[in-house]
């Protein structure tokens, strides 16, 4: 029989909590025994799975990150910047030594301190938890380095109207993967505003474009033109259980991993 595994949720009443605690409570090993919300949340004290339309299982939702780290053994993380680095600094104090996050938006200091927290701690991070996606980011690169800079890329993206980070992460791990298959850093090319009556476009830009609107949860499109052609690598996400799912099984993949910052690469098993 397999050994169980104690999984906490960060962010749990959140969309995706929620999301992930129907795909657990779907895998007999895995056992929810932590779920944290934040202070403001009107859901603190009530029973975790009723937030998210499941039978009561007794699990009240809570503030105490410290606690909860005691608790689990993986803790799933779907929050805000700052409570993840909050997260990953009581890590070291705590039973909990895995972190399935993805949490973005950070701030460039704030990423900094990401990594340094992160030292020491077996941590999974992806802006996008879908394998399709993963798979969508590994077709960018290869496009990305054997087509010339004279090639444009633009990225395309559009989610629900309430997505407070733009670009989104997923937009920009696809933005990352141009840039690694061209061998540039991203944040010297990037562009996302074409909002100009003087200036056109530049060779080797990465641009983004981004919708907000509705309850649209995910749709990501990479195109990659020159003047006489285009090739366009899209997808699109139905249910956002998909991404918790994908969550989920990075938790399986993670447990009792040496210490150091994976990706969705690493668990789909993509050599690039």
């Amino acid at each position: 029989m397999n050994e169980k595994i104690d999984i906490g949720i960060l962010g749990a009443d959140g969309r995706m909590g929620q999301a992930v605690m129907r795909a657990l409570k779907a895998d007999p090993q895995l056992c929810l025994k932590v779920a944290i919300t934040s202070h403001n949340s009107p859901n603190v004290g009530k029973d975790a799975h009723k937030t998210a339309n499941l039978e009561p299982i007794g699990l009240m939702l809570s503030t105490n990150i410290n606690e909860g780290l005691n608790l689990c053994d993986i803790i799933i993380d779907f929050s805000q910047p700052e409570a993840t680095l909050k997260t990953l600094s009581l890590m070291k104090e705590s039973r909990c030594n895995t972190i399935i996050t993805g949490t973005t938006g950070y701030s460039e200091k704030q990423e900094k301190k990401f990594w340094r927290e992160s030292k020491g701690h077996t941590v999974l991070r992806s802006g996008n938890f879908s394998p399709g996606i993963n798979m969508l980011k590994a077709l960018v690169k290869i496009a990305s380095e054997k087509l010339n800079h004279k090639w444009d890329v633009e990225i395309l993206e559009m989610h629900h109207k309430r997505k407070r980070d733009a670009p989104s992460g997923t937009a920009l791990m696809l933005g990352e993967a141009v840039a690694e298959g061209r061998r540039v850093e991203l944040e010297k090319k990037m562009y996302t505003s074409r909002a100009s009556h003087t200036s056109t476009r530049r060779d080797g830009e990465i641009g983004f474009a981004v919708l907000r609107g509705g309850g649209v949860i995910g749709e990501h499109e990479v195109r990659i033109a020159n003047d006489q052609e285009m090739i366009t690598l899209k997808h699109d996400a139905f249910d956002r259980d998909v991404f918790a799912k994908g969550a989920v099984n990075a938790a399986l993949w993670a447990h009792k991993k040496k210490p150091g910052v994976y990706s969705m690469k690493d668990v789909l098993n993509i050599d690039l």
